[in-house]
């Protein structure tokens, strides 16, 4: 038995350096961060499996669980569609970008600065907005232009410098104007209430106008049954895994598949936020959903008259997505009821809802051509590219130079 399980150890680590090489070969594996301490955890389960030979019931188990967690590790991750999570840890190592709110969810880390696995520089201010703090001579002589929504907003196909809240920021620095980043990945209109209600002011000022780049994540609401008003169903309790914020389980991975799944088992028992419910096993469904219509609706009108009370114009911008990579009937992911083909013409839809209703309050409507946006304007399937960034700052420039001056 000794000797069977020795030679059971030793075709495991093969297994696992085999493993390791492939993954070298094709870029998914480093000399350190998270997934290379995985693979150093496998081999440490096996050796101690050989070397405790003598005792087979410890080596036997050490073995097993050495196979456990090499078939959770790699075998969900080969298994997930690309981009998907899994219980494979990450490649490399990136320190937590949003961190948990008791009202937005999720909130940006304040002053955080780091340079991501895709090698783009992050940077969020000593306010928790993307971007660095303002020049304090500047901002003093300034009138604030605050940009709200969400990763589209937040712009995460682009590094520090490239967003488009910065490239707008460059075409009216000579217009005494200073663009702050408010969004934040994953915001609805639901968070942008709750912004523009009690987070408006960053740095001391409050804004002299706001825009507001939205549709595409409340259409992630689109199609679920008994839907909240505010989201709270799916979306919001959604956002704190979604953005990694939960302290044990949800989207947190540890070296340890299975001690993964148990976190999660754990916390889906005592943590006070629950999981969110899973509409992503419901079927797709077609055409409109008049429910997720009314509260978009409502939620532009709740923002315009707060902003109205308070004399700051307000800016709507109907979004833009990669059309080219939105034809089939597949689903990519973040929409769970939404097929691919049917994304863009409901955007035109929420797009031409937001448009009569902030032409109703008197607010200020930017419709963006869909065809002045190619392909090569985002790095997936709506956000931008540096170049898709410049292309849209160019077209607000002009507009938003005239609302709020």
């Amino acid at each position: 038995m000794s000797k069977f399980l020795r030679s059971l150890g030793l075709l495991g680590l093969l297994v696992v350096a085999g493993a390791a090489f492939w993954l070298v070969r094709i870029d998914e594996l480093k000399a350190a961060g998270p997934r290379t301490d995985y693979f150093l955890y496998l081999v440490a389960l096996l050796v101690a499996g050989i070397l405790v030979a003598r005792w087979p019931r410890l080596s036997g188990t050490l073995l097993v669980l050495a196979c456990v967690e090499f078939a959770w590790g790699l075998g969900s991750w080969a298994l997930s569609p690309p981009g998907s999570p899994s219980l494979l840890p990450s490649v490399s190592h990136e320190p937590p970008r949003f961190e948990w709110h008791p009202v937005l969810q999720a909130a940006p880390v304040p002053g955080l600065s780091f340079k991501s696995a895709t090698g783009l520089a992050i940077r969020h201010s000593s306010q928790g907005t993307r971007g660095r703090d303002p020049d304090p001579a500047r901002l003093a002589g300034s009138g604030v232009v605050a940009t709200f929504g969400g990763s589209a907003t937040y712009d995460i196909g682009n590094g520090e410098g490239d967003t488009w809240p910065e490239r707008l920021d460059e075409a009216l620095r000579d217009d005494r104007l200073l663009v702050v980043n408010h969004g934040v990945p994953g915001y609805t209109t639901a968070e942008h209430v709750l912004q523009t209600a009690f987070y408006p002011e960053k740095f001391g000022k409050a804004p002299r106008c706001a825009i507001y780049f939205v549709g595409w994540n409340d259409l992630r609401n689109a199609h679920i049954p008994n839907l909240d008003p505010a989201y709270a169903d799916f979306h919001l309790p959604s956002q704190v895994d979604s953005l990694k914020v939960r302290r044990v389980g949800g989207s947190n991975v540890t070296i340890s598949p299975l001690l993964t799944v148990l976190a999660r088992l754990v916390s889906a028992e005592v943590d006070t936020v629950r999981y969110a419910k899973d509409p992503y096993a419901l079927q797709p469904a077609g055409g409109s959903d008049p429910a997720q219509a009314a509260i978009f609706e409502r939620n532009i009108r709740a923002i315009s008259a707060i902003n109205r009370t308070r004399g700051t114009p307000t800016l709507w911008v109907g979004q833009v997505v990669n059309r080219d990579r939105l034809k089939g009937d597949g689903l990519y992911g973040w929409l769970p009821r939404v097929r691919d083909r049917d994304l863009w013409p409901l955007l035109q839809q929420s797009n031409a809802l937001l448009e009569r209703t902030a032409k109703a309050l008197g607010d200020t409507y930017v419709a963006l051509p869909a065809d002045a946006f190619g392909a090569a304007d985002f790095v997936d399937e709506g956000h931008f590219s540096a170049a898709g960034a410049r292309r849209l700052a160019a077209l607000l420039a002009p507009v938003v130079r005239e609302t709020c001056r």
